[in-house]
């Protein structure tokens, strides 16, 4: 639970609290001092890149000398400016850590007073940049879970490293009446170098390429010599034929990703650790420049995904994602990888690490699954192939209207985008599959990010059945279960209708049952084409 509320400035006194929390007398504590420190140093890297441009811009009108001293003078202003507000916000920014609330006051004009109740938190992470890591400093994130943006998430920035980890140790310490298990404590995975192999195979790799090339183009317009670059470029392959030119720009492109792919693998991954501490807590410790430490409590655990990107599982690999309740969902963070246990790593070492974190002996995502019926495969290879015929279709009407150019384009997309479409909807099939291992269900989908959930059952909460006019020709339906956890729906795709309801029921008996009819001859059906219920 999270609340907010605005004050007068002068109505923050730190003697000025009243209530359970005052009773306890837990004391106010500040920042760290050295917060204005850093905010000096970041800014003076940010006005130091910025100088150059600005310097030879200003030297063409004004002189270099002139130039030089406006520039210097802006940034001991932007300097001064960043430091000020930051010392403001380290005078007025104090936080207490109470028997039953964690409170952060902050602001000047507008005060703004803001309150986490401890049973409610789920998170306790800690982050440092590297001149915090230079000067022993964290960023402490307090959470609750709950998608509710910033209001649900408290940021002490920054303390001391000592005083981060207390906070994580003392926030959490309401886990430790321990989980049942035999499985180890201490380090359950660290970091193999050879992991980076996987690294290439990734589709950051031709995104940073084609980044890399995107921001030499907008940088060389910037100064105005964007034409020069690509005159330099042309002058370089004069004497290559066109088709050689494009092949040699991909081939440095995809480099240049390759090297940037390698190079953040190095700084996310770098000092990796997975551990289970006392009490029953999972904590991922990981960076090179900027260390990350996410801590997950295992009773709010709901279960793994072994996720399986195509690039990765060509060779073999895949990483582990965990499915639960408490971690970090504000804007900053959502799109992070602070659920990731486990990165890219060969499949075994993943079914390793994914039972060992269920305390299991074997982990559920290797459970044999049920394969779903042909009429599967026969909407995907539809799918594929009105998703190469429709635009190639279009390009060859506008090449019979235009020009011919569009004809040879429409049958390059057909040679080349059929023979890959029917791959991955043939892909896309064989991945398909659900059973039930234990305590877990088990659903499987998708070819270019396979991913295989195996979710507590008891964690399920509703389930959806959707079966659209086409499923229902084909005899196949959609099962969905939803839970709190993870990305809250996990779908086992174009199951056999009968026996997809059966493993609905059997999964969590009596969620389901209001919905269905059994005949005399014993299979399931359901009583409407869509049923949900929670």
């Amino acid at each position: 639970m999270s609340s907010e509320a605005a004050v007068a400035p002068d109505a923050e006194g730190e003697g000025g609290v009243t209530g359970p929390e005052a009773a306890t007398g837990a004391d106010w504590r500040r920042l760290d001092r050295r917060t204005v420190l850093v905010s000096a140093l970041v800014t003076t890297g940010v006005v130091a890149g910025a100088a150059v441009p600005t310097t030879l811009g200003l030297s063409g009108r004004f002189g270099v000398g002139p130039a030089v001293a406006w520039v210097l003078a802006g940034a001991i202003v932007l300097i001064g400016c960043a430091a000020a507000g930051d010392y403001v916000r380290w005078r007025r920014t104090r936080y207490r850590i109470g028997a039953e609330r964690v409170e952060l006051h902050t602001g000047l004009l507008l005060v703004k007073k803001r309150s986490l109740a401890r049973t409610r938190i789920r998170s306790v992470d800690l982050t440092a940049h590297l001149l915090q890591r230079v000067l022993g400093l964290v960023t402490v994130r307090i959470g609750t879970g709950e998608h509710s943006g910033n209001e649900s998430t408290l940021e002490l920035d920054p303390v001391p490293r000592s005083e981060g980890e207390r906070l994580r140790l003392e926030l959490l310490e309401r886990a430790a009446t321990g989980t049942p298990g035999t499985h180890r404590e201490g380090e359950l995975a660290a970091l193999d170098p050879r992991w980076i192999r996987y690294a290439p195979a990734s589709f950051v790799a031709p995104a940073l390429g084609g980044a890399a090339a995107g921001a030499v183009m907008q940088v060389s317009d910037w100064f105005g010599a964007q034409g020069q670059v690509i005159d330099w470029i042309g002058d370089r392959f004069r004497d290559t034929s066109l088709l050689a030119m494009i092949v040699i720009l991909a081939v440095a492109a995809v480099a240049a990703g390759v090297v940037g792919a390698l190079g953040l693998w190095v700084e996310m991954w770098w000092s990796y650790r997975l551990e289970r501490e006392p009490g029953g807590t999972l904590r991922i410790r990981r960076g090179l420049l900027t260390s990350r430490s996410v801590s997950i409590e295992e009773r709010r655990l709901r279960g793994v995904d072994l996720v399986e990107p195509l690039g990765i599982r060509l060779f073999g690999a895949a990483r582990v994602d965990a499915i639960t309740t408490g971690l970090a969902k504000d804007d900053e963070e959502q799109h992070g990888d602070h659920n990731t246990l486990l990165p890219a790593a060969p499949r075994p070492v993943a079914d390793t690490v994914a039972a060992d974190v269920l305390r299991e002996s074997t982990s559920p995502t290797g459970a044999p699954l049920t394969k779903h019926p042909l009429a599967a495969r026969g909407r995907r290879l539809r799918r594929a192939f009105w998703a190469t015929a429709a635009p190639g279709l279009v390009l060859a009407l506008l090449g019979v209207l235009l020009t011919p150019v569009l004809l040879w384009i429409a049958f390059v997309c057909a040679v080349v985008g059929l023979p890959v479409g029917v791959f991955l909807a043939r892909d896309a099939y064989r991945g398909l599959g659900h059973a039930i291992s234990g305590d877990y269900l088990v659903v499987r989908s998708g070819t270019v990010r396979r991913s295989t959930a195996a979710l507590e059952r008891a964690g399920v909460i509703g389930w959806t059945v959707k079966q659209t006019y086409f499923q229902r020709r084909s005899g196949v339906l959609s099962l969905t279960a939803t839970t709190a956890a993870g990305a809250g729906a996990y779908t086992a795709y174009d199951a056999d209708a009968s026996e997809g309801l059966d493993f609905a029921s059997e999964a969590v008996p009596g969620l389901l049952e209001p919905f269905l009819e059994r005949t005399p001859a014993g299979p399931v059906t359901a009583t409407v084409s869509r049923a949900s219920c929670r």
